[in-house]
């Protein structure tokens, strides 16, 4: 309890060094907690002439790895946040203050059950670097192979818990009192930043990424995924093979060592739409940090990539309907891309196609007047599921994982190439990959797929035909007995119906025979009619009693 307190004084004393209380809805609080806030200390200290994105990120730095992490997450998400604040969070840098390397050594050792120097032949104590979950050292195996040793941070869980608590506090006064909160959904945010730290935590199953991808690209020239060392990689240590490469953001090293970068700005597009179409599979955290280029081919150069913490799967729907999507975009074909969000569920299935389509066409127009190479794939997706959520569009996290992939993609691309054209680069690809889903031979890849299941429920098919004949027959026989109840309900309606017609016909007539009887009506129907009284009066009480008595 006492180091929560603390932690919370930690966060009071951040948000009044950045005045982030001037970005809180004062007039949405609830009056004792307005006064609070309006006598809280941090009045004293001055607003910093910096932009709010700036005093955001910083706010998150000074509060430590936890909150550096969620802010790079937070970051992903443009369809919540405005792009300005995306755009400085997004500058969150991983290079944090490193632990030291002899409880590094310790963590190793305990996890593993020997000695560092039974394990390695060499190793530096010395981090290679330092992230918000864990960090790096370098090492070498005994039959002299060059690795890396990736070690969680000593204690983070018990800090992760703690700050989640906080978040979830802070992201429930949100979604509660705030205008914008239920539309933003805070909680369902906080919850889906702890999923992803706590997956991130597990190094086994980011070592189980990291080989799901080297053998999707093993015989490949277009990347190259480190080897895992299973046998010393644990929950909270994982190592695998050193790579050497040039980062990805130094470009005056890629000049230097004569890469093409035209043709590595188009491969890293390939990638992409390989990872999503090809392998359903995908590494979903390709930001310049972890991606680096190989000097062995200038002109046909390969990417190296490390850190697979966070990927992102696809459905064979989801790659569908994806593909569709963009196709239809390429062709302008609005009411397409609507009637596909429908049908794929994406929108509520009441959603109205030509409103849905009239909204499509308002924020795609502009954007397709510009020359190709200027458009933004990736801030064209953006702008697409901003649209969508106006129409009650469910968040989809493949989807949300898939367009920070893009940006990242689209943006490293374009500093690699500034003229890149992404959609003269991607469509051939989905084009060619559509006509490979209907052509034979993907129809029969997907038998091939799909055989086994269906021999192994080949015995149970002449039992399946016969329950479906009997219940055919039986649909028979219950829908000539409905028909038959029909037909009397209805002549029962009819019976109770005809006697009642009959007494408001008598009892209308009679009622006209009543009226037609006093002084004043039979003069008013004297001057219309030339008729005697009595036949006024008579026939209509005649024929009402006619009506009513039949029925006795």
């Amino acid at each position: 309890m006492l180091t929560k307190l603390r932690r919370l004084l930690v966060i009071v004393w951040v948000i009044s060094r950045y005045r982030l209380d001037e970005f809180i809805p004062l007039t949405h609080l609830p009056l004792p907690v307005r006064i609070l806030f309006l006598l809280a200390p941090w009045h004293v200290f001055p607003t910093p002439k910096l932009s709010r994105g700036e005093r955001i990120r910083l706010a998150l730095e000074t509060l430590g790895p936890i909150y550096i992490k969620f802010g790079q997450i937070l970051s992903t998400r443009r369809d919540l946040l405005p792009d300005d604040i995306a755009d400085e969070l997004k500058h969150l840098q991983n290079n944090v203050s490193p632990f030291p390397g002899d409880i590094a050594k310790s963590i190793i050792e305990k996890a593993l059950n020997k000695s560092t120097n039974q394990l390695f032949a060499s190793f530096d104590i010395t981090p290679l670097a330092s992230a918000s979950i864990a960090q790096v050292h370098s090492a070498t195996l005994p039959n002299g192979k060059e690795v890396v040793v990736k070690v969680i941070r000593p204690n983070i869980e018990n800090t992760i818990q703690q700050d989640i608590v906080l978040m979830l506090v802070f992201a429930t006064l949100l979604e509660k009192y705030w205008a914008d909160g239920k539309r933003l959904h805070p909680i369902q945010i906080v919850k889906d930043y702890q999923k992803t730290i706590y997956d991130e935590l597990d190094l086994q199953r980011e070592a189980a990424n990291a080989s799901q991808l080297r053998r999707n690209f093993l015989d490949s020239d277009l990347i190259y995924i480190p080897e895992i060392e299973w046998d010393l990689t644990t929950k909270n240590v994982l190592v695998m093979e050193r790579i050497y490469g040039i980062p990805v953001a130094n470009i005056e090293a890629l000049k230097a060592a004569e890469i093409d970068l035209k043709r590595l700005a188009e491969r890293g597009v390939e990638i992409f739409f390989t990872q999503v179409f090809r392998d359903s599979f995908f590494h979903a955290d390709m930001h310049p940090g972890n991606i680096f280029v190989s000097d062995k081919h200038t002109h046909n150069p390969q990417y190296i990539a490390i850190d697979f913490g966070i990927v992102g799967t696809l459905t064979q729907e989801d790659q569908n309907y994806l593909a569709r999507n963009l196709l239809a975009f390429f062709n302008r074909d609005y009411k397409l891309v609507a009637e596909l969000h429908v049908s794929s569920g994406w929108v509520p299935e009441g959603t109205r196609v030509d409103e849905f389509e009239s909204a499509i066409r308002t924020v795609c127009e502009p954007i397709f007047e510009k020359p190709l190479k200027d458009i933004s794939f990736g801030q064209f997706l953006l702008r697409l599921f901003q649209t969508a959520r106006r129409f009650n569009m469910e968040v989809q996290p493949q989807l949300i994982l898939l367009q920070k992939t893009l940006l990242n993609i689209e943006g490293l691309g374009r500093q690699l190439y500034p003229d890149l054209d992404l959609w003269n680069t991607a469509q051939p690809y989905l084009e060619k990959w559509m006509k490979q889903r209907v052509a034979p031979p993907g129809i029969w890849k997907n038998v091939k797929q799909h055989l086994p299941e269906w021999l192994e429920q080949s015995p149970e098919i002449p039992k399946l035909l016969f329950d479906a004949m009997s219940q055919v027959k039986n649909l028979d026989t219950y829908t000539q007995q409905r028909e038959l109840r029909i037909l009397k309900l209805q002549n029962d309606i009819k019976q109770q119906q005809s006697p009642s017609k009959d007494y408001i016909i008598g009892g209308l007539l009679m009622m006209a025979g009543l009226f037609a009887a006093q002084p004043e009506s039979s003069t008013w129907l004297s001057n219309i009619l030339s008729e005697q009284l009595n036949w006024q009066v008579i026939t209509p009480i005649l024929f009402g009693s006619y009506f009513i008595f039949r029925h006795k």
